[in-house]
């Protein structure tokens, strides 16, 4: 068997998710191939979204492509297997990687980097609210809400569960766009969306805690505070949404744990965000939160054949050195001697 460089494939290397890493991976093995490893990608999308440019997007400053990364051309370049499909579990024993739609993919050496979503463990959340993750899904919501709000005579009302960092920027974000209705040149449907309100959009950001911005500075709190109000952005802190449920034909029903109630007509969800629950569910050893631990060189430190990086790792547990390691140049070495044999594994991280 032979890899697509032409050299007889030794190790799999398999790499679930389009995360930021692993399109630096696939990069760096494009500029420089290593025989006898063949490198298998399986992403749900094959467009990989750079989520810090999410409220940018909304707002109409980018297109589309600016936002995201075709993982076919650069799989293609880096000579590597793109399946368009899900992970949903793990065969840690018998290594291989369970797919929704296709046959297991083996593998020698695993990397994880999938990302993370807004937990949605809150009743009627999955039905009835948007979660800003995945983007694709709430890039499509917006267009057609956008598109509701350009018809619609009476004034409606957005609600973002969230107040921190994601929350306070698209708000911010869905608001710019609604009122200005100014297409950047070259922003494509997204931009094209924005257009002024006839009935008017009014904001209301909803946290659990008492300020915006928690984990952020004093100063970061006060001047973003400063900013919603004077863009008419409503407060409602202090009480975590207990409950979305249907209210009416396109209106739904926000309930606090303090007793209170909310009439909104579209919910975007941007709570503290989760991992994915298949690599606990394997076996695989995570946190309390579920994010699967690693060493100093983003290791599992239950299965060294297998890593993790982004978002779905635990933070705590890493170094900034390996940090560096992780955002900028998460690298393989593979050293496979000529006279190698595929049971000779010797497969080890480059720090």
């Amino acid at each position: 068997m032979t890899g697509d460089h032409g050299s007889p494939v030794l190790k799999d290397l398999v790499l679930v998710g389009g995360g930021h890493t692993h399109v630096i991976v696939l990069r760096r093995l494009g500029m420089r191939p290593i025989p006898g490893v063949r490198v298998t990608v399986i992403a749900r999308d094959l467009h990989a979204p750079y989520s810090g440019m999410l409220p940018g997007l909304i707002a109409g400053h980018y297109t589309f492509d600016d936002a995201h990364i075709d993982l076919a051309p650069l799989t293609r370049f880096a000579g590597a297997r793109l399946y368009h499909d899900e992970a949903v579990g793990l065969d840690l024993e018998g290594r291989t990687v369970i797919c929704r739609e296709r046959p297991p993919v083996p593998y020698d050496l695993l990397s994880i980097d999938v990302g993370i979503t807004p937990s949605i463990n809150v009743e009627g959340v999955a039905d009835h609210a948007v979660p800003v993750k995945p983007i694709g899904g709430l890039v499509a919501r917006w267009e057609r809400f956008a598109a509701r709000v350009r018809a619609n005579e009476q004034p409606l009302h957005v609600a973002v569960v969230g107040a921190g960092a994601a929350g306070v920027e698209l708000t911010l974000a869905i608001q710019h766009a609604l009122s200005n209705g100014e297409s950047p040149a070259g922003a494509g449907n997204v931009a094209a969306a924005a257009a002024p309100a006839p009935g008017g959009v009014t904001f209301h950001l909803f946290g659990a805690e008492p300020v915006i911005l928690p984990t952020h500075s004093a100063g970061a709190r006060r001047r973003f505070r400063r900013v919603l109000t004077e863009r008419g952005v409503e407060l409602c802190l202090g009480s975590r949404v207990t409950r979305v449920a249907a209210s009416a034909p396109g209106v739904v029903q926000l309930h606090t744990e303090d007793g209170g109630t909310f009439q909104a007509h579209e919910v975007i969800w941007a709570t503290e965000a989760a991992p994915p629950a298949w690599p606990a569910r394997a076996g695989l050893a995570v946190d309390g939160r579920g994010f699967i631990e690693v060493d100093a060189t983003l290791r599992s430190t239950s299965h060294p054949d297998v890593f993790a990086a982004g978002a779905t790792l635990k933070r705590e547990a890493i170094s900034s050195s390996a940090m560096k390691v992780s955002s900028s140049c998460f690298r393989w070495k593979f050293s496979i001697p000529a006279t190698a044999s595929v049971s000779s594994r010797h497969i080890s991280p480059m720090s």
